[in-house]
């Protein structure tokens, strides 16, 4: 109502957890009170009142749950109710791995925010392979374990898999990631494709910084937003991963900025390609897909209006023009949509990733079992 909001923010000295707050208000907004209404680790996120005003429902995650559903008196210090169960009663949660917030130096030098995965009882005294997972959308971000988005709390629960594989995970939170404050959310202004970018492959100087981690055999995959990165990185600095799964990424911002559902989104960050031609030429990696020297998956779903299908298969022609088609694969999902919703696209889809990264991080193990 009028007199109070119940909204989520991150925790200022820990951002990868997210609270419920409320504002009351009072008919005052620039004098309203805040009070933290959920506390401790976890994602804590879109808080619906309750009839009579008095208690709050909300969603909850954390690194041992996915999403369920939790109710609380709207009250500091209140304690909440779990009203759902979503995790298999028969998983042993033991075996998952939290991940350890981390910076990193970025693409100017500014400290990267993001989430160091290990394995557990890992032999740090040799070196493993690792894996950089990039998120999409832009204005999303990691959370200190599951993600609250069902989109992206697929993609955790496959890295779940591939930690108990032996590989190191890492997700950024490059600029442009919310939950950071405001000026790292709006640092990709007219820079689509630039420091953003560089921020999430920048990753891997880090991860060779690590005495654990062989530092030629990193991997890197993205989907969407994160997908057109991975396309970024692979042609900026064609040898600095081993191999890269690029899942429905824009490859063409000029074709993206003409189609009637994205001109939009494209004009409010870079402008349109007359005003800002070198700017679209950066962001465009179909540009540069004769820089390919290292192996490249691609996902894509058919029925995907998100990012259209048209870009993943603009890409493979272009890139055979170059002869790169020994160092590309392509799977494309009939009637799929941006993010894969159906069981057996997922088991196809992660399989694939699954086989791909064993063959290019774990040469001397290609023969393994894939996940089911």
């Amino acid at each position: 109502d009028s007199r109070k909001l119940a909204f989520d923010a991150n925790s200022a000295d820990h951002p990868g957890d997210r609270q419920v707050f409320v504002a009351s208000i009072n008919g005052d907004a620039a004098h309203a009170s805040v009070r933290a209404i959920t506390s401790g680790p976890g994602t804590n996120i879109a808080a619906n009142w309750s009839p009579d005003d008095k208690s709050l429902l909300y969603q909850h995650t954390d690194a041992q749950h996915s999403a369920d559903l939790f109710v609380i008196a709207a009250q500091p210090g209140a304690e909440p109710r779990r009203l759902s169960e979503s995790m298999p009663a028969d998983m042993d949660k033991s075996a998952f791995v939290a991940p350890e917030y981390v910076h990193y130096p970025g693409a100017d030098g500014q400290p990267v925010p993001g989430w160091l995965f290990v394995p557990k009882n890992l032999d740090r005294s040799v070196k493993h392979p690792a894996i950089i997972w990039i998120h999409g959308d832009g204005i999303n971000q990691n959370y200190d374990g599951w993600h609250v988005q069902r989109n992206y709390a697929v993609y955790y629960s496959f890295h779940q898999y591939l930690l108990q594989q032996g590989y190191v995970v890492f997700a950024p939170d490059y600029r442009g990631s919310i939950g950071y404050g405001r000026a790292w959310r709006e640092a990709v202004y007219m820079d689509v494709g630039g420091k953003d970018a560089k921020d999430a492959w920048m990753a891997a100087n880090y991860l060779k910084t690590l005495g654990y981690v062989d530092p030629e055999r990193i991997g890197v995959w993205g989907l969407s937003y994160g997908g057109f990165f991975t396309l970024i990185a692979v042609t900026d600095e064609p040898t600095l991963f081993r191999a890269a799964v690029d899942v429905a990424g824009v490859v063409d911002y000029a074709m993206y900025y003409e189609d009637p559902y994205h001109g939009g989104w494209t004009a409010s960050r870079i402008g349109t390609p007359e005003q800002n031609p070198e700017v679209y030429a950066k962001a465009s990696p179909i540009s540069h897909i004769d820089r390919l020297q290292r192996p490249l998956l691609i996902l894509h779903g058919t029925a995907d209006i998100n990012v259209p299908y048209l870009e993943s298969v603009r890409l493979i022609d272009e890139g055979l023009k170059h002869h790169k088609g020994d160092l590309m694969q392509f799977m494309m999902y009939p009637g799929e949509f941006h993010y894969f919703d159906r069981e057996h696209v997922l088991r196809d889809a992660w399989r694939r990733v699954d086989d791909f990264f064993a063959a290019n991080l774990k040469p001397e193990n290609n023969s393994r079992s894939s996940a089911q």
